[in-house]
């Protein structure tokens, strides 16, 4: 199946990020119990509503004290990830009582997106609002966060985060870049792609020229396609000229936002290499540490917030997306079993072999998997058939 030429794809934005995360204090200190985070939801909700309405009333406290900029991998105007973004400022404004705002910067304004976490070490950049994933060029234990092919959905991670160690081992892992990272959302399944022709068994991945992350690029060119890095903002008019045969784009929300049904080409569910993803508020650990304590307290809780908020809307957005692209003529295809099968044989390969020549990723993973064992007889008994 091929797209006719000449169809114009909605505006195109900045970088979307390939949609990941850290604690910045221990997880006692941190996080409060995840009731916590549900109570909070109502003030993430009401902050979302307000700048939904573009109507938010001024906050009866003293004017602004403090502003710093923060530079997003994801585009505000986006659903999901982008809608977090403004949430997640909204909210610190309003549980600072206003004392303290933070600025959005737009994609690659002061830096181009996967080198924000230089640019806040440099002092480039106050603070950036971004995927762990670009920090795995520098460790890649990050990719225990930012995407694992096969890996933890997002309540499972998240759980991972909060009761188990992960908190501690993301915040560890930016400390020896220099940076605060504070896991501040969460980002559901991705799509698995758009293709300009059916691929239904492993024959039909050979020689197909494909978009797809680090790790799951290494998946495919075990089956025989051949893994194009190509930025995200220009996907969508290499897919349509044919360029490439096809790839991930992000998540149905997001894929509909950026008008994918109007290439006319198939989409292949699930995400398999793209279960969840950790996305983090960085800050340099010197202007972090700068901060009055109570403030950094209250920006950690806005993050919570955050991550419940995504939490629990990302189901309902997702499921209305995945609609509104059917509606538009859009054929959902699932992946046959012989393809998950493969895709989850040479998974493993590529996991192990990156366990294997780097320790800190050996761990992180043997750790969340190992928490994630202790809950598998609760999941399988507790939920319904």
């Amino acid at each position: 199946m091929r797209t006719s030429l000449g169809v114009r794809p909605q505006k195109r934005f900045g970088s979307l990020g390939e949609p990941g995360d850290g604690w910045s204090v221990v997880r006692r200190n941190f996080l409060k119990p995840i009731a916590l985070a549900a109570a909070l939801l109502s003030v993430t909700g009401v902050a979302f509503a307000q700048d939904k309405a573009a109507a938010a009333k001024p906050v009866s406290a003293p004017s602004t004290s403090r502003v710093i900029q923060m530079q997003t991998a994801f585009n505000p105007a986006l659903p999901g990830s982008g809608e977090g973004v403004r949430v997640f400022t909204r909210t610190v404004k309003h549980i600072t009582a206003g004392a303290f705002a933070i600025k959005i910067i737009e994609p690659g304004r002061v830096a181009p997106t996967a080198e924000m976490l230089d640019a806040i070490v440099s002092g480039d950049l106050e603070a950036a609002f971004t995927w762990s994933g670009y920090a795995a060029s520098k460790a890649p234990v990050f990719n225990v966060f930012a995407t694992v092919p096969f890996g933890l959905g997002p309540e499972d991670m998240i759980s991972w985060m909060l009761e188990g160690d992960g908190s501690r081992i993301h915040r560890e892992a930016y400390d020896k870049l220099g940076v605060a990272g504070i896991p501040c959302g969460i980002q559901g399944p991705k799509g698995g792609g758009w293709f300009r022709g059916e691929v239904n068994t492993v024959a039909d991945f050979k020689g197909l020229r494909l978009r797809y992350g680090k790790l799951a690029a290494e998946v495919i060119a075990r089956l025989g396609a051949v893994p194009v890095l190509l930025p995200p903002g220009e996907f969508f008019y290499k897919l349509q000229q044919g360029n490439v045969d096809g790839g991930e784009m992000s998540t149905p929300a997001m894929d509909a936002a950026l008008g994918f049904d109007k290439l006319g080409l198939p989409y292949y569910l699930p995400g398999w290499q793209q279960p969840s993803a950790v996305l983090d508020f960085l800050m340099r650990k010197d202007k972090w540490a700068a901060l009055p304590a109570s403030l950094r307290a209250q920006i950690e809780t806005a993050c919570q917030a955050n991550i419940a908020w995504m939490l629990s809307r990302s189901p309902n957005v997702q499921g209305l997306a995945l609609e509104k692209l059917k509606s538009s003529g859009v054929v959902v295809r699932e992946w046959s079993p012989d393809m998950l099968e493969a895709f989850r044989k040479n998974s493993d390969i590529v996991v192990k072999d990156l366990a294997e020549r780097d320790a800190d990723f050996a761990a992180a993973l043997a750790n969340q998997r190992a928490f994630i064992a202790q809950g598998a007889h609760w999941r399988t008994i507790s939920r319904l058939p």
